[in-house]
């Protein structure tokens, strides 16, 4: 069996010149050819809120260009820049998303077009195991060929958000939350994931891991110089992935969109199964911050009597999302981002009902204020501590 390639070009900072000879020499590296002038070609970033590059939530504009640049290069005309946001799908959130996130600009000076359309269309996947059909926005699914742009991030839901997580914005606005509800468990959400890549099938990914996210990401953490950038075609979407999960200390096992992967044979189980190009792999950021959220199940080294205890109480104890009221300006995205309607707003203030919460952790993502906190209780905390 032929390994999947993946490409890792060092590129420490994003000056327009150093990213534009990574992304160059990705391309290279990857024998990605020359495109028809008729060929419709989406480039997908990550854009999940209106903000700007620096909170490193979003891909950055000059990753988005140079891909452009380079795929203009090889003949490609018909290049149109787009994403779902998180929350409501139309124009006027697209262009305010564009404009803040540095897309606009590099469409002014590529020529690139931005989807500003809020069309959908319901398509087939054969290959989905969960999922078989799934309703995408219209220029991934008109696309001949799609390159997904994504940022290395740390997920309250999902460990790791990177090439697999970022296709989940081919999902059209408020059809996300619906999904989130559909799959809350983790394994079920991951699943469905997978069968959405298969449908997307992008030709190109390529990874803007110069600054990524650690801690509460997607949107919540906090920057971290990563000084990379990686990129594969189709074949080596789940091995990219592999090998960032595992440049930050983490083994598939612990991202379950990896760990699906790997279950059904799109990706090798070790870095060791896939073909390296360009600059050698870094050693792992040993101390790279993962989500509040996430917990380490520590049950199987107890007795049968304690971990049956623990693995009741563990779901009582799980962290949740928390609003710090004297920072919540009372806007309702978090209402309206909520799978399960569980979020009101009184008072000018989110208020969160427990009782019906799923811990998808979508209200912590979508906050543009960053006003939702991950909470734990403090037993939790105390008989996690040092595992």
């Amino acid at each position: 069996k032929i390994m999947p390639q993946v490409s890792l070009i060092k590129t420490e900072s994003y000056d327009p010149a150093e990213v534009e000879r990574a992304v160059a020499r990705h391309f290279e590296l990857l024998g990605v050819g020359a495109f028809s002038p008729d060929a419709r070609v989406t480039v997908k970033p990550n854009l999940i809120m209106r903000c700007p590059p620096e909170r490193t939530a979003t891909t950055h504009p000059a990753v988005i260009e140079a891909v452009v640049r380079q795929l203009q290069a090889r003949g490609a005309r018909r290049i149109t820049i787009a994403d779902s946001p998180g929350g409501l799908y139309t124009p006027q959130i697209l262009s305010a998303a564009y404009e803040a996130t540095g897309m606009a600009a590099v469409a002014g000076r590529t020529g690139a077009s931005l989807n500003l359309s809020a069309g959908s269309r319901n398509v087939h996947v054969a290959e989905g195991a969960l999922c078989r059909d799934f309703d995408v926005i219209d220029p991934v699914a008109d696309a001949d060929f799609v390159v997904n742009c994504c940022k290395l991030k740390t997920h309250c839901m999902t460990t790791l958000s990177c090439g697999v997580k970022n296709l989940f914005g081919c999902v059209p606005g408020l059809l996300k939350p619906q999904l989130h509800y559909r799959f809350p468990d983790g394994e079920q959400f991951a699943r469905m994931l997978v069968d959405l890549s298969l449908l997307v099938k992008p030709g190109l990914t390529v990874a803007d891991a110069v600054d990524a996210m650690e801690g509460d990401g997607p949107t919540g953490g906090r920057r971290r110089h990563v000084g990379l950038t990686a990129a594969a075609r189709y074949d080596g979407l789940y091995a990219l992935d592999l090998v960032l999960a595992g440049l930050i200390g983490l083994g598939p096992d612990r991202v379950p969109m990896l760990a699906e992967a790997v279950r059904r044979g799109l990706c090798p189980d070790g870095v060791s199964g896939v073909e390296l190009l360009g600059d050698p792999l870094p050693p792992v950021i040993e101390d790279f911050l993962m989500p509040a959220s996430k917990k380490l199940n520590f049950s199987g080294s107890l007795p049968g009597p304690l971990a049956k205890a623990v693995d009741w109480l563990e779901p009582r104890l799980a962290p949740r999302p928390k609003v710090r009221e004297r920072d919540c300006v009372g806007c309702g995205r978090c209402a309206e981002s909520c799978p399960a309607k569980t979020i009101t707003v009184t008072g000018g203030k989110a208020k969160i009902g427990y009782a019906k919460c799923i811990r998808c952790f979508c209200c912590h993502e979508m906050c543009p204020v960053r006003a939702i906190d991950i909470r734990s209780v403090p037993l939790f905390r105390f008989l996690s501590k040092g595992r």
